[in-house]
């Protein structure tokens, strides 16, 4: 993932509900909206999709934080999108995961993850937000451009159809159920909000 700079720059202006809660909170900037929201605690929100609970409960997840950057982005005019990515579980990423992956017979877990693009770069706000994770992610198995506020429904949906075709086209999960997978991920949630102290 890279540097929050190399999204582009601009002045939040307008009535967007977005941009007008940027506003009242002091911030002029689109990057220091960024800076803001990336400073703000990680955390597990009580309704994902209400767009505004970010600033309602003072923290965010990837889910949360990406879509209040990219509905900003929207309403100022700039081509910052919102991407969902499965990425690999492992110990080294994510302390605890082995056990998860002794317990169903699995090389790793398909886990989603939401970040901003601009162009060919990646920007994550969660990074180095005590996450969860002991690193960032660096290597997505599938990306995919998704509306800013995808609910968390959509969001599980299109997970399902993309891990489908994961298990056809990697030869590490060829012969694995989906059921697995699934019952694998409820638990490699379990274990990230426990990393991070929810």
């Amino acid at each position: 993932m890279q540097r929050i700079d190399l999204l582009p720059e601009k002045k939040i202006s307008g009535t967007g509900p977005m941009a007008v809660a940027f506003q009242e909170r002091g911030i002029q900037r689109f990057q220091a909206a960024c800076e803001y929201v990336h400073r703000m605690p990680y955390g597990y929100n009580s309704d994902r999709d209400d767009v505004m609970v970010l600033f309602k409960e003072g923290k965010g997840s990837c889910a949360t934080k990406h879509a209040v950057i990219a509905t900003l982005a929207s309403e100022i005019g700039l081509s910052v999108v919102k991407r969902i990515g499965i990425y690999a579980m492992t110990e080294s990423l994510v302390t605890g995961a082995e056990a998860i992956l002794e317990r169903y017979g699995l090389p790793y877990v398909p886990m989603l993850h939401c970040f901003l693009a601009f162009g060919d770069a990646f920007v994550d706000l969660t990074a180095g937000n005590h996450n969860g994770k002991n690193r960032s992610i660096d290597v997505f198995l599938h990306t995919e451009a998704v509306s800013p506020n995808i609910s968390a429904k959509e969001e599980y949906l299109r997970y399902r159809t993309a891990l489908k075709s994961l298990l056809e086209r990697h030869e590490e999960l060829k012969g694995i159920k989906i059921g697995r997978i699934l019952k694998a991920r409820e638990e490699g949630i379990v274990l990230l909000r426990a990393n991070i102290g929810e």
